[in-house]
């Protein structure tokens, strides 16, 4: 059953984490090639949700894996992997131990791997350098009809900063428990999803399918830094233009219960300074008129609006998070000496915006806090998306008629949500590409951006199963009329 309601999944934002962040030598590189012939390597599909006999304590699925023997990843020796180990799930934790995290990811070596997969493939590779050593790779998957525009799966190959003393092994071994869970940043933001787009394509092509509509797999740095020389440079550029996109696919999050969550939209992020000028003087007296004084009415302001939307959220149960506006008072800065009032005071806030919301009345609101607060009271943008985009999950948008459909065929329950936070769906979307989050991850904590980060190895090879059916479908979609 396909439910549409306004739901959200914990926010997973390009900056949650600033962390110290960990960032380890480089294992030996995977070299390749962008161009070669099939490796036929067909995945053992799994039953269906309801159809599997699933362990009450991993949720592994009974005879599931291949017993054909797997190679060594970067950094292990070969006695560390388990014996008769699916080679998708070796291939998804040799991904995971590259180390591309930032600030400093080893993006080089994530190239490699993508070229190397690409010649195993057959598929077209082609690297484009938005940004001084920013590129995005595209593996592209020719269809039969030139004439219909193609079918895009996203995803970033950067992932965030770790504590590492918090997480019970290295997270960047890809550690594999007795349960079949692999701990490893990126294990669910997102490079499963990567994993399981190539590892869905491999099955198809090996099974000798083609589509009408060419699919482009674009694997994109930096988005956990906001994507500004990452997705949001690519959209601009002519290569972009030359994909001739016509839909997309980009993450969404796990779900702890049995339904998946999927996202047609997501809120605008606007991070603002509010800086509050006023008398200075001995930290003795009543001093009149003081930066303190001001800078508290807007706080006061900001955070009177935030408890109504917080009031309005919990008293309507068909609300979500995704669908109201929240903010958070995040920095507050200013001051020399305790025995000094300080001429300026700054409060920085994080507002995440509804996508319905009226931009242009909403900064008016922030302009009348200021300007109630008295003279000498500004503020600034420090990133402001302005372009919110809906990405209708009805029966008029025929992307997600077969999306849902597929679903539904395959008796999963999904629920289409707003995303509470930021991803490179935006970007997409803006760019007249209509766009869904969905990483097929369900009855797993959320755990993006957390210490010890994992996916069930049975979950993993479930979203290929996902995919394998979502692909073929997305990509036979009938010319729309525009493309008559």
């Amino acid at each position: 059953m396909v439910t549409v309601t306004l739901s959200c999944g914990r926010p997973s934002d390009a900056h949650m984490a600033t962390s110290r962040p960990r960032v380890l030598p480089p294992g030996q590189p995977r070299g390749g090639g962008c161009r070669g012939g099939v490796e036929p390597l067909p995945i053992q599909g799994l039953p269906g949700p309801g159809g599997a006999d699933w362990t009450a304590a991993s949720g592994l699925a009974a005879g599931e894996g291949s017993k054909a023997s797997t190679p060594t990843m970067p950094g292990q020796d070969q006695h560390q992997l388990s014996e008769g180990e699916h080679p998708a799930v070796t291939r998804f934790r040799q991904y995971l131990q590259i180390r591309t995290v930032q600030p400093e990811p080893n993006y080089d070596e994530a190239v490699l791997f993508l070229e190397k997969t690409a010649k195993d493939l057959g598929l077209e590779c082609q690297k484009v350098e938005v940004a001084p050593g920013r590129i995005v790779t595209i593996l592209t998957w020719r269809g039969t009809d030139p004439k219909l525009r193609s079918l895009v799966l996203n995803s970033h190959t950067d992932v965030v900063p770790v504590f590492e003393e918090h997480w019970n092994h290295d997270p960047f071994e890809a550690f594999k428990d007795t349960q079949g869970n692999i701990y490893a940043r990126g294990a669910q933001d997102m490079k499963c999803v990567s994993i399981q787009y190539l590892e869905a394509v491999r099955r198809l092509k090996a099974e000798g399918k083609c589509f009408p509509r060419t699919i482009h797999l674009t694997f994109v740095p930096d988005e956990e830094t906001g994507g500004h020389e990452g997705m949001e440079m690519f959209v601009k550029r002519p290569e972009f233009q030359a994909l001739r996109a016509g839909f997309a696919l980009d993450e969404g999050v796990a779900s702890p219960t049995e339904t998946f969550t999927v996202f047609y939209s997501e809120r605008s992020p606007w991070w603002l300074s509010v800086t509050s000028s006023g008398n200075p003087g001995h930290g003795s007296y009543f001093i009149e008129n003081t930066a303190a004084e001001k800078l508290n009415k807007v706080v006061t302001s900001v955070l009177e609006f935030r408890e109504q939307e917080k009031h309005r959220l919990q008293s309507d149960p068909n609300l979500t998070l995704g669908a109201v506006t929240s903010v958070n008072l995040t920095i507050l800065e200013g001051g020399v000496a305790f025995n000094v009032v300080p001429a300026t005071m700054t409060a920085s806030f994080d507002f995440r915006v509804a996508p319905d919301v009226d931009l242009k009345a909403f900064e008016e609101r922030i302009q009348g806090w200021c300007q109630a607060a008295g003279e000498g009271v500004t503020y600034h943008f420090h990133q402001k998306w302005t372009e919110p985009r809906i990405t209708a999950p009805d029966d008029s948008n025929p992307w997600w008629v077969e999306f849902s459909r597929v679903c539904r065929e395959m008796n999963l329950s999904v629920k289409a949500e707003i995303f509470p936070a930021a991803t490179d769906s935006r970007y997409l979307r803006a760019a007249g590409v209509p766009a869904l989050g969905f990483s097929p991850m369900n009855r797993t904590p959320v755990l993006l951006h957390d210490h010890n980060e994992f996916l069930n190895e049975a979950v993993f090879l479930q979203g290929i199963d996902i995919y394998a059916q979502l692909l073929p479908a997305l990509a036979s979609v009938p010319a729309l009329h525009d493309e008559c």
